[in-house]
């Protein structure tokens, strides 16, 4: 999936090896609405878009691998609508998994070592805690056969925008010259994020047991820190752009450095044929554009 700020493009390889390529209009409601272009407000905005698109993406895709349809037709019937609610609830189930791995246990784990009274030293324990978790699940996935082809697939879209910024022909070959390490990775904002929540839960636990008068419970630990996940996501997003446009800097290699080396692990070097689908889905979002490098995204 390749997304400018006029269209979002999907390519899928079928079965039969043909290459089918959705793209429909897009224009982020931080464009359409000049209050939620505010800086990280428009993280945040972003944030919760690219999960919708993400979430879309992964329905099509699996419609596409499954169904025995020509790129103009509309998949229609029970069984497609059979897919839409099991991958629905799929991501309920999975959203849940992750609100429970990442945001409830680390805080728990916290609370049983009995360090909740030095809110610094609580959210740097669960801090470390839910990135050890993090990295063991990636980790876990990434010995999956079908997840390593993803991860292939994820170093293909990284190596096609490379090619992009570099001004190349949208060729397999120029793509292929390239690493599979972006420094404006999905998995970058998720490191930039895990760090900054330390410093920002640390702040609110101390404001917050300032105002209770005695240090909170974990559900109100809980309760406070899923709450502010949208103000870290966006100014997450602002320290990621930041770091694209000087990533020759020592201190925003410093702050990228840990989500490169996380990619050594969530991508893989692609074949021939996954440099192509990730091109088809670049060229298809930027034909008929006049695009600044800086606003192509994956």
């Amino acid at each position: 999936m390749m997304r400018s700020p006029v269209k979002v493009s999907t390519s899928v390889r079928r079965p039969s090896g043909e290459i089918i390529t959705r793209t429909e209009p897009y224009l982020s409601l931080t464009k359409r609405h000049k209050l939620l272009g505010i800086p990280i407000i428009r993280g945040i905005i972003s944030f919760f878009e690219m999960l919708v698109l993400g979430i879309k993406t992964l329905n099509y895709s699996a419609e596409m691998a499954v169904t025995d349809v020509s790129i103009d037709q509309k998949i229609a019937g029970p069984a497609s609508r059979k897919m839409s609610v099991t991958l629905a609830v799929t991501v309920v189930i999975s959203l849940a998994l992750a609100i429970g791995l990442f945001f409830f246990l680390p805080i728990l784990f916290a609370q049983l070592i009995n360090i909740h009274r030095e809110a610094l030293m609580f959210n740097l324990i669960a801090g470390i805690f839910r990135v050890m978790i993090f990295l063991a699940y990636v980790m876990a996935m990434s010995s999956l056969k079908d997840i390593q082809r993803i991860f292939a697939y994820h170093g293909a879209e990284h190596k096609s925008i490379f090619a992009f910024e570099a001004d190349l022909p949208l060729t397999v070959e120029n793509a292929a010259r390239f690493v599979t390490l972006h420094p404006r990775c999905g998995t970058s904002f998720i490191i930039i994020v895990a760090l900054l929540a330390i410093l920002v839960y640390s702040i609110s636990d101390t404001f917050l047991a300032m105002i209770l008068g005695h240090q909170p419970a974990i559900l109100q630990r809980f309760a406070l820190h899923f709450s502010l996940l949208p103000l870290v996501a966006g100014v997450s997003y602002e320290l990621l752009k930041i770091s694209g446009k000087t990533r020759n800097n020592l201190l925003t290699r410093i702050l990228i450095a840990p989500g490169l080396w996380l990619q050594r692990i969530t991508t893989r070097e692609p074949d021939t044929d996954q440099l192509e689908v990730a091109l088809t889905a670049l060229k298809s979002s930027i034909e008929g554009t006049n695009l600044s490098t800086r606003f192509v995204g994956v």
